[in-house]
């Protein structure tokens, strides 16, 4: 009568868990059912005199179990966020047509012919000065905003409405508090033309910006 040790026993479970934890050929069900005949085979052809030990069968079939749970929970996981991003779909369709605000420092025309841009302060500050851009990266123009507050703030142009192609123009913000350079975000206006809902998370689709995540939008406009 051929014998399994306790040495095979020791390693049928911890085999058994590490195969289908690895995710490839096999599921946990099929790791679950080789582990069962394997455990059967073992207790029939164990030896009397060494019989296999309590706490180690516990053992094996709690590594199976755990892996056999964790295969259940990712399937959870997977479908709470397929549901995640059909909820983000309908959210972004209705941004379809309208202007968003999200990280970057082009200027925008606004209805009345006035070009405009925005930012966004870390912390109060004593003095900020907007800095306006052509396409070559020349300053052609300063705007001193005196003193602002902590959020989002918003500025115009006025002698952008002048040029006859403001696109490609850019804005630089400088913001201090005393001698201390404080941290500024500049923001731009884009327009949604469409949503998309292709691979794990929801992109929109912007008129000057491309396609960007869906948590870079800062705020609607």
């Amino acid at each position: 009568m051929s014998t399994i040790t306790s040495t095979t026993n020791s390693t049928i479970g911890s085999s058994t868990a590490a195969t289908a934890s690895a995710g490839g050929a096999v599921s946990a069900q099929e790791a679950s059912d080789r582990f069962l005949k394997l455990l059967v085979t073992q207790l029939q052809n164990q030896d009397p005199l060494n019989p296999v030990d309590n706490a180690q069968m516990t053992s094996q079939m709690a590594q199976i179990s755990t892996v056999s749970g964790i295969e259940k929970l990712n399937t959870t996981v997977e479908g709470l966020n397929g549901q995640f991003v059909q909820m983000q779909a309908l959210q972004g369709a209705s941004l379809v047509g309208k202007d968003v605000l999200l990280k970057g420092n082009g200027l925008s025309v606004a209805a009345d012919g006035q070009v405009e841009g925005s930012f966004e302060l870390a912390s109060a500050a004593d003095r900020v000065k907007v800095e306006v851009l052509s396409p070559a990266g020349l300053v052609v123009d300063t705007l001193n905003l005196g003193a602002q507050g902590t959020g989002r703030h918003a500025f115009t142009w006025p002698a952008g409405s002048t040029l006859a192609d403001t696109s490609g123009y850019k804005f630089r913000v400088g913001a201090s508090s005393g001698t201390t350079t404080l941290e500024v975000t500049p923001l731009m206006r884009d327009r949604v033309d469409a949503v998309n809902t292709s691979g794990s998370s929801l992109t929109l689709e912007l008129e000057r910006s491309g396609r960007v995540a869906y948590s870079s939008i800062a705020a609607l406009d």
